[in-house]
């Protein structure tokens, strides 16, 4: 009996003294990796020799926003707008799909429906250290009701680069619109015929952000559009044209936990086409 206890005893001693405290299955004495994932496949030493974790990920992006300029017009109306992105990542490449709905209101315009919606793919390039560069494409849906002709399908590509220094980094985009939408006429309030003309639009930014802590950053960019209306020529003032959209924008992306995050972003427009003021919230997860 005496003999029985001493063996038991022993027994507990050697489960106590066995330490694995990222559980890889390779005691934390001789372990020559510690703290590794638990998606990971260790060797002997418990370092890693494949990581398990699945290359497939997803978020979910929900939002509200503000302006002072209509979707479909774009004319100067007090616009509120929820919209809904989903994405989906695998290594290097992404897929995003995205589309709004709108509550436009001032003394001429009430509108309200559906606005664009977007489906587009993208690359991720690394080629230097702190340098990465984004090649995109997509087209834009039209998933709204209008009676001004801007009812066909538009395409996109874009170019994006970021470089990474530190805790800074500068970046900058271009895009190229091809608008594909029929020219329009329309009787203005004087009477006077109207005929509008659209064209494909080039659109620019740059800007500088900074990570102040690990998991905020912030940034300020220049950013500058070309309308999606060449001119409008009256039969009473002749021909007038839309100058770019031009603005200013401060930007925030705060991460809460590994799943969640959320982004803020406010512009002030720069010329009459702009939009006066912009502002979006926007909460998302990451799974």
């Amino acid at each position: 009996m005496l003999k029985t206890l001493w063996l038991c005893s022993l027994l507990s001693l050697s489960l106590f003294a066995y330490s694995d405290v990222d559980m890889d299955g390779v005691e934390d004495s001789v372990d020559q990796c510690p703290n590794t994932s638990l998606t990971e496949l260790v060797d002997i030493n418990g370092c890693t020799i494949k990581d398990l974790s699945s290359p497939h990920h997803y978020d979910i992006i929900l939002g509200a926003s503000y302006s002072q300029i209509s979707p479909v017009t774009q004319e100067k109306t007090d616009t509120m707008a929820g919209s809904v992105q989903v994405d989906y990542y695998y290594k290097n490449f992404s897929v995003q799909v995205s589309t709004a709905f709108f509550n436009s209101e001032s003394s001429l315009v009430s509108n309200s429906g559906q606005t664009d919606s977007f489906i587009g793919a993208y690359y991720l390039l690394k080629p230097l250290s702190g340098l990465s560069l984004r090649l995109g494409g997509g087209a834009l849906l039209p998933t709204y009701q209008s009676d001004i002709n801007n009812n066909n399908t538009d395409f996109t590509a874009s170019l994006s680069a970021s470089y990474l220094y530190k805790d800074f980094n500068l970046f900058g985009s271009y895009s190229y619109t091809m608008i594909n939408d029929d020219d329009f006429s329309y009787t203005d309030t004087t009477s006077a015929t109207v005929n509008v003309t659209y064209q494909n639009t080039n659109a620019f930014n740059l800007g500088a952000g900074f990570y102040p802590t690990a998991k905020l950053y912030t940034s300020l960019s220049y950013n500058s559009s070309d309308s999606i209306y060449e001119a409008f020529v009256s039969s009473t003032t002749g021909r007038s044209t839309v100058e770019p959209l031009e603005s200013i924008s401060a930007y925030l992306f705060y991460t809460l936990d590994k799943n969640w995050f959320t982004t803020a972003n406010y512009a002030y427009g720069l010329s009459d086409s702009a939009s006066d003021h912009y502002l979006s919230l926007r909460v998302g997860y990451y799974f």
